[in-house]
């Protein structure tokens, strides 16, 4: 199954076209949209398997479900630098930018030099994807030492003015999930929501108080003192 028509067809035999209003509801761009819920497209994907060619193929057809597969069946082992920032700068949905960081881009050699470098930039997605890597890398890289979320949290604190939805949703999903990765970061996300409403800054207060708020939960505090 390595056809790109054949695949754009079977993309198409399972949208569902009101589907596409739900899409929008959440904020997705539905210009290139066919309608297709997630795990539909996931299932597609695993019958296909890893084809990192393929992947860069769907890519280049602009179509928001194939852009979603691409990242699906993409070898993270074969990701180079120059595609990170290809597929970054095409960003124009949440979902499909969350979907390649947790997929392909946060299991590179890059992720922490792409983190910094991204949360630096301007367009909105390119800077949310450097604040997804950070989520993500603190949910799912179980050896990453505490010393590269410790260098995030000075950035999630300069960067909370940041009033785009995106954007701000990203930074605060960065902050929350450093801080739920062990009592010693926990401490430090904390003393950083802090820090950031300190700033007085009404854009950025939402970051802070939606952390605390789960970060100080009994749920969280439970694990951590578990952990």
């Amino acid at each position: 199954m390595n056809d790109i028509e054949f695949i754009l067809s079977e993309l198409k035999s399972i949208s569902e076209p009101d589907y596409l209003k739900k899409m929008a509801h959440f904020g997705i761009d539905i210009s290139k949209a066919y309608g297709i819920r997630v795990p539909n497209i996931r299932k597609l994907g695993k019958q296909i398997g890893k084809d990192q060619g393929l992947s860069l193929l769907l890519w280049e057809t602009g179509f928001h479900e194939a852009r979603l597969l691409a990242t699906f069946i993409g070898d993270y082992k074969q990701v180079a630098e120059a595609q990170i920032n290809a597929w970054t700068s095409d960003f124009s949905s949440w979902d499909i930018c969350d979907q390649a960081c947790g997929n392909l881009f946060v299991k590179t050699p890059y992720f922490k030099s792409k983190a910094l470098e991204f949360t630096q930039a301007e367009p909105e997605f390119v800077k949310r994807t450097g604040f997804v890597l950070m989520a993500e890398a603190a949910v799912h890289l179980k050896k990453e030492p505490n010393e590269t979320f410790l260098a995030f949290l000075p950035i999630i604190e300069r960067e909370a003015y940041d009033n785009r939805n995106f954007v701000k949703k990203a930074i605060n999903w960065a902050l929350r999930q450093i801080g739920k990765r062990n009592a010693f970061l926990h401490e430090h996300a904390i003393e950083t929501a802090n820090n950031i409403l300190a700033q007085n800054n009404k854009k950025a207060n939402w970051i802070a108080l939606d952390a605390l708020r789960e970060l100080n939960s009994d749920a969280v505090l439970a694990k951590i003192n578990k952990d």
